[in-house]
């Protein structure tokens, strides 16, 4: 029952409602939530304000990709949906669309942060919340710190990166599925029925925002189909909203089929197009050379994402206390047989067991062989899980030690808060793993795209130019060139075969069409400049000579 004072009908005096029991589980009221909300607030404001003074918002080769692909929908010759692409699922950049409009805001990366701060927030409120239906409060508020100071977290927070709004989506569709399930089993059919309603929209937007989310929203129909089973009444009152779960739940997969069937000519285009996982795991591979530790070896692969997710989670080798409590956590849950929804958190490790082994997804941290980075940023997705069950096998041993060891018990909350945030502490001194990653991998990519930029900005301004912007767009954004200032895909394609007479000016990549189309075709052509940088292919920037009207707008 709330503690919130009541006035009669009359207006009578304030009433205080009984206190509530600090060692029972209860839902979150709404004067629990704002400490939180505000909390999280100043820590997802704080996370914007470092990233941009160090300038690491766009150290992320996909977090520059993200905001251009935004940055098409709106800026191109021929704007609009056509411009969101095949293979990345199309949310995350639609969130992004209301702040790309500012030139300003695409090149500094705000336009993708705005969007993340609002995930990272409405994530930490939702955890929260699921935590109270978990645990008791103090181990709740434990649980949600463990999860809202996770340095890597606060990092993705202040990038245009998608790890934010999925966990935020995951969190959601978790609490929401319990409380769906609650209600069924309570015989509360209103109640039910618009969490199911809710929880479809919440899948749509996962399915349309990660590939997990088609993953999850299947195992949440699962779970509401079967509690719907075991209750005959209220699958009897509830047939046609489960119907209409179950449309909206169906509709984001079959609409990405479709989009991808229009758009790419390849209902499964996104699977095994030109940029699906296979190929790009295919090109980047030395001709010859062995796959990746993990390839077709489950155990190898869950090893390695278990490992990723332990570094993510917390500092140094503390990641396996976290692994430890969680699983502990996580047979206590399964024992008690109540709430088992929660389980939902763990679907993250067997998909990317599965992608690591089968999907062509491979994760390279420092701790394994071979002692590199690539795609740690996955392991982020068990976060909410080690934080949830974390604390659901620490508050059993609270519980174990109570009658033993009172005076432990009563010091144990607080001081697991104050390592939480020597957790945090630790991670930033020792750089987190997420934005190590970023900067290793960055330096070749930013170093070309600087010197482009360059060349970009002495270019005569409004003058058409031919490029390959899927893989550079970063050189247009820091020049501020406008994407419509390049040549659309129709144009792009029919240029090929005369590219001095479609642009002012070309900028091939080795190895690109560009290239190829000017090896062919150099007629009119006459090379500028080139530029190389460590482990990236050479920019050649050539000016037209038989461009009609060259170096001014078309």
């Amino acid at each position: 029952m709330s503690t919130r004072g009541r006035r009669g009908r009359r207006g009578g005096p304030l009433v205080q409602g009984p206190p509530r029991d600090p060692d029972a589980v209860t839902p979150a009221l709404r004067e629990d939530m704002l400490p939180i909300s505000m909390g999280a607030v100043v820590l997802g404001f704080i996370a914007i304000a470092i990233s941009a003074m160090r300038g690491t918002m766009m150290l992320y080769g996909d977090a520059v990709a993200h905001l251009g692909i935004a940055r098409r929908i709106v800026d191109t010759k021929y704007p609009g949906l056509a411009q969101l692409g095949g293979v990345w699922l199309p949310l995350p950049h639609l969130l992004m669309t209301p702040f790309i409009w500012k030139m300003e805001w695409w090149q500094d990366g705000m336009a993708g942060a705005w969007p993340s701060l609002i995930c990272y927030v409405v994530g930490v409120l939702g955890f929260y919340r699921l935590a109270r239906r978990v645990l008791v409060p103090r181990w709740a508020l434990v649980a949600t710190a463990f999860l809202a100071m996770n340095a890597n977290l606060l990092y993705l927070t202040s990038t245009a990166m998608t790890e934010p709004l999925f966990l935020a989506l995951m969190i959601w569709i978790t609490l929401v599925t319990l409380e769906c399930v609650e209600a069924i089993e309570a015989a509360r059919p209103l109640g039910a029925g618009r969490r199911m309603l809710g929880l479809g929209v919440l899948i749509f937007c996962a399915v349309m925002t990660r590939y997990d989310g088609w993953v999850l929203g299947a195992a949440v129909w699962c779970v509401i189909a079967w509690t719907l089973w075991k209750e005959p009444a209220m699958r009897a009152k509830l047939a046609g909203v489960f119907v209409g779960f179950t449309l909206i739940t169906v509709a984001g997969p079959l609409s990405w089929f479709a989009y991808n069937h229009v758009y790419g000519h390849d209902w499964l285009d996104f699977m095994r197009g030109p940029y699906s996982a296979k190929e790009i795991d295919r090109k980047t591979s030395p001709p010859g050379s062995h796959h990746y530790f993990g390839w077709h070896d489950p155990a190898w692969s869950l090893m390695l994402y278990a490992r990723t997710a332990q570094v993510d989670a917390a500092a140094w080798e503390t990641g396996w206390l976290v692994a430890a409590a969680s699983l502990a956590g996580l047979w206590l849950t399964i024992k008690s047989k109540v709430r088992w929804s929660a389980l939902l958190l763990w679907m993250p490790l067997p998909f990317y067991v599965y992608s690591i082994s089968y999907g062509s997804v491979p994760i390279f941290i420092p701790q394994l062989y071979p002692h590199s980075y690539y795609n740690s940023r996955y392991g982020m997705e068990m976060l909410p899980c080690f934080a949830l069950f974390g604390a659901v096998g620490l508050s059993a041993l609270a519980v174990w030690l109570k009658p033993r060891q009172p005076l432990v018990v009563r010091f144990m909350q607080p001081v697991m808060l104050m390592l939480i945030v020597l957790n945090t502490i630790w991670m930033l001194h020792k750089t987190p793993l997420v934005l190590k990653e970023a900067q290793v991998n960055s330096m070749g990519r930013i170093s070309l795209e600087t010197a482009l930029a360059n060349q970009l900005v002495t270019f005569a301004p409004g003058a058409p130019i031919m490029m390959e912007t899927g893989s550079f767009v970063g050189a247009l954004q820091k020049a501020g060139i406008p994407l419509k200032q390049t040549l659309t895909p129709s144009d792009y394609y029919k240029g090929l075969t005369t590219p001095a007479e479609k642009a002012a000016y070309v900028i091939s990549f080795a190895g690109d069409d560009v290239a190829k189309a000017v090896t062919a075709h150099p007629e009119g052509l006459t090379e500028m400049t080139i530029l190389c940088s460590t482990g990236q292919p050479c920019a050649r920037v050539y000016r037209s000579d038989r461009f009609l009207g060259a170096g001014n707008r078309p």
